[in-house]
């Protein structure tokens, strides 16, 4: 009879959440609790359904890229933002472009077309901002060209992004030179592309030492009405995370790691894609990190 008990009392939440090291316990049932079971999504690749979360708001709980949560967040989408990183990396390994074509520095982008998957995607985001600090590329000076709209509805891009034709693809465009760089992520898919920045693992590691960690890229959200009602469900989840996290062996308590806990963890990364976010036209002012949480997340530790 308890068992019957905790089975009805348990809440259960429809969770979009990919298979990772520090999910791996959660997913797997290794880490468990009474109070909340979670129902996961098939979808084999969590950005798949970054669009349904925010347009149909088809998810309970789970991860969603922070430059599409901000652009959410401005649209009014029901979610909050729990101080969890879920996915985190450095972001300098991932523009690429093909030496073969000629010598390009970061530095030489003025003027050039760089392909991007979306205007919007976090990668991005980082990208355009962190060329600009470290290079002094002017992210406006360059002709973006991407291949999906937002996440968020009724977003437009800004005048120096175009949208590549019908049947395009961004691999194929960087390789003959339509475009002269390209983000195409952690993996480059052909032989013939190098990295833009030069020893991009050392420059990611003096990145992450200087700016207050790893830049965060998904982060964990739950359906607003839930986490007004029950807060004792948003602290369990809360703790289900970093206890996955640490049953993988990784650090929670790292101040430069890539999975970080607690507001104080995430308040320079969350400043940093913010800024970047306004000065890139992605939303239309300028967010306190504090703003992003209430009395319950921003008390998460």
């Amino acid at each position: 009879m308890a068992d019957d008990a905790t089975r009805i009392d348990q809440v259960r939440l429809h969770t979009l959440l990919g298979t990772y090291s520090n999910t791996k316990a959660l997913k797997s049932g290794a880490v468990a609790s009474p109070l909340v079971a979670f129902d996961f999504a098939d979808v084999p690749v969590p950005n798949r359904g970054f669009k349904p979360m925010v347009r149909q708001h088809v998810y309970d709980c789970g991860e969603l890229a922070i430059g599409t949560f901000l652009q959410a967040r401005v649209a009014g989408v029901p979610y909050r933002l729990l101080p969890v990183t879920v996915m985190g990396r450095g972001q300098l390994h991932t523009i690429a472009y093909v030496p073969e074509r000629g010598p390009l520095a970061p530095g030489d982008l003025a003027g050039k077309r760089v392909g991007v998957r979306a205007y919007s995607q976090t990668t991005g985001i980082w990208l355009r901002g962190m060329l600009q600090e470290l290079y002094g590329v002017d992210p406006e000076s360059i002709r973006w060209v991407t291949f999906e709209d937002a996440h968020v509805a009724g977003y437009q891009d800004p005048p120096h992004v175009v949208r590549a034709a019908p049947g395009q693809e961004l691999v194929p465009m960087l390789l003959v030179g339509e475009l002269d760089a390209a983000i195409v992520g952690d993996t480059f898919p052909d032989p013939r592309l190098a990295p833009l920045v030069p020893d991009p693992d050392a420059a990611n590691r003096r990145w992450a030492e200087t700016h207050g960690g790893v830049p965060v890229n998904h982060m964990l959200v739950i359906r607003e009405e839930i986490a007004a009602r029950r807060p004792d469900v948003v602290r369990e989840v809360f703790r289900l995370l970093r206890e996955s996290t640490a049953a993988a062996g990784i650090a929670v308590d790292d101040p430069t790691g890539a999975l970080r806990f607690g507001v104080e963890a995430h308040r320079r990364s969350l400043e940093l894609i913010i800024a970047y976010s306004y000065r890139q036209k992605l939303i239309p002012e300028q967010i306190a990190v504090d703003a992003l949480f209430d009395d319950v997340t921003g008390a998460l530790v």
